[in-house]
């Protein structure tokens, strides 16, 4: 009896500190939702937030959990998957965002997790029980998803510049001022897409190794896919404000027509992708879409030196979150 309550309390633990972690996304990647809606003035920070915050929530509505079944089933064996394991990657996952958040580098909370996982399942049992399948599409997709979104949004703009080439530049402002809390909302509603059922696939895995859940539900319980939702809302209304200033300054400036490009290349980026069931970065993906814009206005006007730092930070996410899930997945063990 002792040793199922020790059970219990353990699961609740590792789920509440995964709902910390979906918290922590949304304030780590409010940034992504709303840095252009800010940097060209179309909505205050207090309202932006609140808005993404709010199509983070009626994602919930809008996607099917494919991303969660990535997670929770595709990326390592579930039945490698333990108490320490989970620590491990949150662990993992929650500090490499601090460090990240504290230095303003917009990286990705999603490969953070990622890297989590893989980090404390290799920790426990090598290389063997690795989904290989699943790492390699969401590891391509680092590459895939800036790519995409610099492509799509530079499109875009091309194609907007068109169209509007006989307009004032008053009426075009304007007119993208309205259009731009269309595709604001879009975008933020790809970030609660995506983001929040990579949680979602966390704690279904936990639920699984637990007893909880049988590996062959359809779904996990209705009240995982709802609290991560809201948490992941919730930590978008707190805001990230370090790295709104990167995202929406510090790469190029933008007008409301080019942030409105930007943010309708990311969102069909994540549209794509979470319907594929691919867990990607709205980071990398709004960075591109970003620096896609740039490009087509004036290609020396993107601070290239920037783009490439926060390409640093991508490339190092994975492994070292893996690292320190590693090292956590033992000092869970010992703790537990």
């Amino acid at each position: 009896m002792q040793s199922l309550q020790i059970g219990f309390w353990v699961v609740a633990m590792l789920v509440l500190l995964a709902l910390v972690f979906d918290f922590m996304n949304g304030f780590h990647d409010a940034a992504n939702s709303i840095a252009t809606v800010v940097s060209t003035g179309v909505l205050r920070p207090q309202t932006a937030v609140a808005f993404a915050a709010f199509f983070n929530v009626v994602a919930i509505f809008v996607f099917h959990l494919n991303v969660a079944a990535t997670v929770g089933k595709g990326i390592v064996d579930p039945k490698v998957v333990d108490q320490y394991v989970v620590f491990g990657a949150l662990i993992g996952a929650i500090s490499w965002n601090l460090v990240t958040w504290w230095y303003g580098i917009p990286s990705s909370s999603s490969h953070a997790l990622i890297g989590g996982i893989v980090g404390a399942a290799v920790a426990k049992a090598g290389t063997s029980n690795l989904v290989l399948a699943g790492i390699f599409k969401t590891v391509a997709f680092i590459v895939v998803s800036p790519v995409l979104g610099f492509l799509l949004a530079g499109l875009m703009m091309v194609l907007v510049s068109w169209i509007c080439r006989r307009s004032s530049p008053l009426r075009v402002d304007n007119w993208f001022r309205r259009l731009q809390l269309v595709s604001a909302g879009l975008y933020s509603l790809g970030h609660g897409g995506n983001d929040a059922q990579k949680t979602i696939g966390l704690i279904w895995m936990l639920l699984i190794a637990s007893g909880s859940a049988a590996a062959g539900d359809a779904m996990p319980p209705g009240w995982v896919i709802w609290s991560c939702y809201l948490a992941i809302g919730a930590g978008t209304l707190f805001g990230g404000w370090r790295i709104v200033k990167t995202m929406g300054q510090r790469i190029t400036k933008l007008k409301p027509v080019g942030g409105f490009c930007a943010e309708t290349g990311g969102a069909l980026t994540l549209f794509l992708a979470t319907g594929q069931g691919i867990p990607v970065s709205t980071t990398h993906t709004i960075t591109g879409a970003i620096v896609g814009v740039g490009a087509v206005r004036n290609a020396s006007k993107v601070r290239w030196g920037v783009a490439g730092n926060i390409v640093w930070a991508w490339v190092l996410t994975i492994p070292a979150s893996a690292l320190v899930a590693a090292i956590s997945y033992f000092i869970g063990r010992a703790l537990f």
